[in-house]
């Protein structure tokens, strides 16, 4: 999947009047594609109220202590462990959570044993907010990832100011260089990078960037938001050897409904999951908890 970055739009002079010219395919074409190309410009009027060099002088001055993400997931309350999301809204299924309540929910899954939280912080397409994570983060004591579309370091700062102890990389909007120098970012930090990916060749990819430990699987196909399973159990087969002399830890994201579906992709070597959607839709999320991990 080659996702592009927004194209830049160029003006014109003709006879000492701009113009702006159209270029070709200066439309997104999937929704991901669309997502990418409005975060653009989401940091840009950021960076216009919170310069770069103010926001990291916030963070080495407020920014709360961080609590290792990696670590809580291994200790697993539950098994496999739970990244349990906190999102209000999504792109293909409109409001997932009418009332909504950040606090409340990372509260919830906390009793309920979950690990880690994954909180989204896009605003337009998904009703989320950085203020959202720096409220369900002081409310519990769980480690949080901040389940972002992140493009610029700008961003991961802005994370770690209200206090995300790990950070979401897409490898599907990333090149190389930016990949890297993410990774080496968030560690200088302190936080974990979860790397996540969708294809073989994406998967390639993140297992020859140093420094990193956690890998996520999403079973999503962010195109067109499709979900299929099976797309975890086929890149754990074709990398095992790989993946286990890196000791990676591997999530596997979206798309558990049963418990057999957790049982299907822990066969398969998966060691934690991410779970939002299945949870969000139900009245009491600890009880759809409890009944994923019903394994009688």
């Amino acid at each position: 999947m080659k996702i592009r970055r927004r194209p830049p739009n160029p003006a014109v002079n003709v006879d000492t009047v701009r113009y702006q010219v159209d270029i070709p395919n200066d439309e997104p074409q999937n929704i991901l594609e669309k997502i990418v190309w409005e975060k653009e410009k989401e940091v840009d009027r950021e960076r216009e109220k919170l310069p770069f060099l103010e926001l990291k002088k916030q963070v080495n001055e407020k920014a709360p202590s961080v609590r290792n993400f990696l670590n809580a997931l291994k200790e697993k309350k539950r098994d496999p462990a739970l990244i349990a999301e906190i999102k209000k809204a999504s792109p293909s299924k409109g409001v997932i959570r009418e009332n909504f309540d950040a606090v409340a929910l990372a509260e919830t899954y906390e009793q309920a044993g979950a690990s880690c939280l994954s909180v989204l912080t896009d605003v337009s397409f998904f009703q989320g907010s950085f203020e959202t994570l720096g409220r369900a983060r002081e409310a519990v004591d769980l480690p949080v990832l901040c389940k972002e579309f992140i493009l610029y370091a700008y961003q991961i700062y802005q994370a770690r100011l209200v206090g995300a102890d790990a950070i979401l990389l897409i490898v599907a909007i990333l090149n190389e260089t930016d990949l890297n120098y993410f990774v080496k970012i968030i560690n200088s930090l302190g936080m974990t990078p979860l790397v996540e990916v969708h294809t073989l060749e994406e998967l390639d990819r993140a297992l020859k960037i140093d420094g990193i430990s956690l890998i996520g699987i999403n079973n999503r196909n962010l195109e067109d938001f499709s979900i299929n399973l099976q797309t975890t159990v086929d890149l754990i087969q074709q990398r095992r050897e790989q993946l286990q002399a890196k000791n990676i830890t591997l999530v596997s994201e979206s798309g558990f409904h049963y418990p057999q579906d957790l049982q299907t992709i822990q066969q398969a070597g998966v060691d934690a999951v991410l779970i939002g959607e299945s949870l969000l839709s139900e009245p009491d999320p600890s009880s759809a908890i409890a009944s994923l991990y019903n394994r009688d």
